[in-house]
């Protein structure tokens, strides 16, 4: 299992919130680029980059950090996410480095981009459904909506979709540990990869996803325990490399 670290960008700072509340935020860093090199220092294999103002507005905010990052490290396959909706900006960000880009709320509300974008940039295209009680939430998390996200992941099956970024808005940046029942049951439930986030908080809750009831959790997103120190990256990917071959 791949463990991946996030650098959240809000105002050209590297911070991280409490269950997606913009006002509920700490700043850990006011140079992603240096952040970055932090990660890949300590042997991350993968970058797990958030335009949380984007995220909000709807389109880019903070690219310039992306760019500046994937200009930085151009043989870390980098993950974005936070204000992708429209094809425009995948191919921006392709263009400047980035490996994945994420598609969140535009897959909630025009699920057929999924397939478009899938089809426009094969291999390059991650889903990220974020979840509160078991509903899919949208524009920053600020909007909850109907759909149930097992349901939902079900419609990008076909599509091409590299993996599913499944968030737990209950428990990310709270350290109480990753929802791994309600995790499994989405590995469980589709063919697409999934990537765990929020809530990992020690080096237990790594050993649980690992021992989780699927073999179809490929990764986990991992961001204030790393900056808190109640995990360390390095003995953490050790551990999962250990435990998932």
């Amino acid at each position: 299992m791949l463990l991946i670290p996030a650098i959240d960008l809000k105002d050209g700072q590297c911070v991280r919130l409490r269950q997606g509340r913009m006002e509920d935020d700490t700043v850990f860093s006011n140079n992603p680029v240096e952040v970055a090199g932090r990660w890949v220092d300590a042997g991350g294999r993968r970058l797990h980059l958030v335009d949380l103002s984007g995220a909000f507005a709807g389109e880019p905010v903070n690219g310039a950090a992306i760019r500046n990052i994937a200009k930085a490290y151009p043989d870390m396959p980098i993950q974005v996410g936070g204000g992708i909706r429209d094809e425009v900006t995948i191919e921006a960000y392709l263009k400047a480095g980035v490996t994945y880009c994420i598609i969140g709320t535009q897959a909630v509300k025009e699920p057929d981009f999924v397939a478009r974008a899938c089809k426009a940039f094969p291999g390059h295209v991650i889903v990220g459904l974020d979840a509160k009680e078991g509903m899919v939430a949208i524009n920053g998390w600020a909007e909850v909506t109907d759909q149930e996200v097992t349901e939902l992941a079900r419609r990008f099956q076909d599509d091409g979709v590299s993996s599913i970024v499944y968030t737990d808005i209950g428990r990310d940046g709270m350290m109480t540990g990753p929802n791994v029942e309600a995790t499994t049951a989405l590995a469980n439930a589709i063919n697409i990869p999934v990537v765990a986030s929020g809530g990992i908080t020690n080096i237990g809750d790594i050993e649980a996803l690992c021992k989780a009831d699927t073999s179809n959790i490929t990764a986990a997103i991992t961001g204030r325990a790393i900056y808190e120190g109640t995990l360390d990256f390095a003995v953490g990917q050790r551990l999962a490399d250990e435990l998932t071959g």
